[in-house]
């Protein structure tokens, strides 16, 4: 009996293996020989059925071909079972043998087959398809394709990522593609002096005459905060999925053409210098070394607005 055996499994086990090996004989080889050409028959036929079955289904192609890879390996194992068996082997020996040889496997391949739980996972979950448009892991991007170990990202600036699984599983995804509709929520901010009403009755307009902003669900536009130098509005409208990107930067781009238009100031960080005879002291005054002439004694305020 090789030393090799006993060194794997108990010896007992390996002992009764090595005899049941020792004994084959000629024509438990010729049965054995039958028995597998009748398996592989069989597992032919059973393939065709579950790829009929798999072609009828609407899961995942990826989903399909683990599916059918796992159902292989498992009519491969009943066949070996059952030609050995026919060799008069035992077959509680060679499932033990088996099973402490896959053991030592996983244990070396941990985070292989880490990767391919996380792989069945995705595929079983479904938490995005190919095409959609991700955030997982730390990174973003179009899902371009999902393995068994990895799932290939592009990002926007067409970079390749491939991503494991597992790392893909044990953190938040974030799908962006996935309703046919987002909200796109931006913020601007206007002058103290320009009315609240004014200013929402403005980017209300602009909400409505864009084409590609839906009028359900409603768009909100509210007073958002009080700066230092300004008043702060928030704009939420929605849009269809793909009009995203487009409806956002066409709205920040029109914002300050709309202002002007509409004479409405957007303030700026700025420092007012209020002197006690009416005088303003120019803050380009102040920046040249000026500031003892500018503001000198009779000063009776300092007021800043930092926006």
């Amino acid at each position: 009996m090789p030393e090799s055996l006993t060194g794997i499994v108990p010896e007992d086990t390996a002992k009764g293996l090595w005899d049941s090996i020792k004994n084959i004989t000629a024509s438990s080889i010729f049965n054995a020989v039958l028995v597998a050409a009748a398996c592989l028959v069989a597992m032919k036929l059973l393939l065709k059925v579950l790829d009929r079955a798999l072609g009828r289904s609407k899961l995942d192609a990826p989903l399909k071909t683990l599916l059918r890879t796992l159902a292989k390996a498992g009519l491969w194992f009943v066949t070996v079972i059952i030609v050995m068996e026919c060799l008069n082997i035992e077959a509680t020996s060679l499932v033990a043998v088996l099973s402490v040889v896959g053991l030592a496997f996983s244990l070396a391949l941990q985070s292989f087959l880490s990767n391919a739980a996380g792989g069945m996972q995705i595929l079983a979950s479904h938490p995005f398809s190919e095409g959609d448009f991700v955030e997982a892991g730390g990174c973003s991007g179009t899902v371009e394709e999902i393995g068994l170990f990895y799932t290939k990202l592009t990002t926007p600036d067409n970079k390749l990522v491939q991503m494991p699984n597992s790392s893909i599983v044990t953190a938040n995804i974030t799908n962006f593609s996935q309703q046919p509709t987002r909200r796109v929520e931006l913020r601007v901010s206007a002058s103290y002096d320009a009315a609240p009403d004014r200013v929402i009755a403005l980017l209300a307009r602009m909400a409505a005459e864009h084409p590609l902003i839906l009028d359900d669900p409603n768009q909100m536009i509210h007073v958002d905060g009080y700066g230092g130098s300004a008043v702060q509005y928030v704009m939420r409208v929605w849009c269809a999925n793909a009009d995203y990107w487009t409806v956002y930067y066409d709205l920040m781009d029109g914002f300050k053409a709309a202002f002007d238009a509409a004479g409405i100031e957007m303030t700026y960080p700025h420092l007012n210098i209020h002197l006690g005879d009416g005088a303003y002291a120019d803050p380009d005054a102040l920046g040249r070394g000026d500031k003892k002439r500018a503001a000198g004694p009779s000063e009776k305020s300092v007021r800043r607005n930092d926006g």
